[in-house]
């Protein structure tokens, strides 16, 4: 069985990467967080992972290209060796080579039903459009924004003279019950097919 590493990539506060954290203390995910890295030097989630004791690495992506940037942040977590790599509110889109070296072992959560309302804003798109059921998506990354293979998903109803900011916590709180769920899955099916490029997306 390969050990089972979980690498968090984030911009902000990890509410994602504290609810895997405590999914994993619970003993309900079987696996730990090797690092988490993120792009901001001051984003609440990475003092939170400092605090925590986990490996918390800054690696500011302000100025950089996006290959240039995703050489540097292969570089950083190869040494960790992680068998996932899950974005937690992770503001960068991975460049091809980065996918390539983790081909079908990038993980992300959306605020939205995929394929409908992907990119930012998506609680904004889905009140504009009248939508009565939203919801949040955990999906394998690919080269395109929120195009890749639907992992769970988990439908959240839209009320009546619901804002932004309200429909916007329904979400969050169930994402951080999916989130966990949707890695283990992928864990053990990488426990029965390690095949690095191995087709991970639920049939």
């Amino acid at each position: 069985m390969m050990p089972r590493k979980i690498a968090i990539l984030l911009s902000g506060r990890g509410s994602n990467f504290l609810a895997i954290h405590d999914a994993i203390a619970r003993g309900d995910l079987n696996a730990g967080i090797c690092c988490v890295v993120s792009n901001v030097p001051d984003a609440a989630g990475l003092a939170k992972a400092r605090e925590l004791g986990l490996n918390a690495v800054s690696l500011p992506s302000r100025g950089i290209e996006r290959t240039g940037y995703d050489r540097l942040l292969l570089a950083t977590l190869r040494p960790f060796s992680p068998t996932l790599v899950c974005l937690a509110g992770f503001m960068r889109i991975l460049s091809p080579e980065f996918l390539r070296e983790y081909a079908g072992r990038v993980m992300n959560i959306h605020p939205a039903l995929l394929p409908s309302f992907p990119g930012l804003h998506a609680q904004r798109q889905a009140l504009q459009y009248g939508v009565k059921v939203s919801g949040c998506t955990v999906h394998l990354v690919d080269e395109g924004v929120d195009t890749g293979p639907i992992l769970l998903q988990r439908a959240v109803e839209v009320f009546e003279g619901d804002t932004e900011e309200t429909l916007s916590a329904r979400i969050l709180k169930q994402e951080h019950d999916l989130y966990w769920r949707a890695i283990a899955m992928v864990l053990d099916r990488l426990d029965r097919n390690p095949s690095p490029a191995g087709d991970t997306a639920p049939r």
